[in-house]
């Protein structure tokens, strides 16, 4: 998968650290650019995931910055970086902002929550994408939340799109154990996972039970259901 690509608008003030190594090291391609008219000028033939404006090291608010970026590039997120005496009830037209100090984890939480789920390690089968880490679902444009447990139901389900998977098999992956005397509690979190992502669980379009066998997530490339499958419900 293609690393995610972030434009880092910084200044060169010795005095203050550079978001870019550290952006690096957890494995974003970053460009950096030290003013709002060279970010401007290198969207002209760049198409970044997410802009990190540190405006704390240009001695400015960011905020022409912002609004300049958005005016290109309406859905692009941008992070923008204050110092801590930064006016906290200014509208600086930015997807989220952060006033110093604070650590490069931080930093990197707020990139993976504003990433398109496509760049930010996330898995997709057919119009179903699933972010493992921030445990989110995107299905025919809603955004869907899930439990951690619900999140790893799916992935199993994802990653053998098609496919029928033994009951006992799958709670052994989702639990972790090799017990699997009573799997009534797969049935159940499935049952949540359809109420989740189906829009009429009761006739689910892609979680489909397979009587006295397992389930299966009916699904393609393309987003049509598979044809001459073993009958379901």
């Amino acid at each position: 998968m293609t690393k995610p690509r972030i434009l880092l608008v910084e200044g060169k003030r010795t005095d203050h650290p550079s978001f870019a190594s550290g952006l690096t090291k957890k494995g974003y391609l970053v460009e950096s650019v030290p003013s709002g008219a060279a970010a401007l000028s290198h969207l002209e033939n760049n198409k970044p995931d997410l802009v990190v404006i540190d405006a704390s090291s240009m001695r400015t608010n960011g905020k022409r910055i912002c609004q300049s970026l958005h005016q290109k590039n309406t859905d692009m997120p941008v992070i923008l970086v204050l110092d801590k005496d930064a006016d906290p009830k200014d509208n600086y037209d930015a997807n989220s902002v952060l006033f110093l100090p604070f650590t490069m984890q931080k930093l990197v939480n707020r990139v993976k929550h504003l990433l398109p789920i496509q760049n930010n390690g996330g898995l997709q089968a057919g119009p179903i994408i699933l972010d493992v880490e921030q445990h989110r679902v995107i299905l025919k444009d809603k955004q869907i939340q899930l439990t951690p447990r619900l999140v790893v139901l799916l992935k199993i389900l994802m990653e053998h799109a098609g496919e029928v998977i033994n009951r006992e098999e799958m709670f052994r992956k989702a639990w972790e154990t090799d017990y699997t005397g009573d799997t009534r509690s797969l049935d159940v979190h499935m049952s949540w996972l359809r109420q989740a992502i189906e829009e009429n669980p009761r006739h689910p379009e892609y979680i489909k039970t397979i009587r006295g066998v397992g389930y299966r997530l009916d699904i393609d490339s393309s987003g049509t259901q598979p044809q001459n499958r073993r009958k379901s419900s």
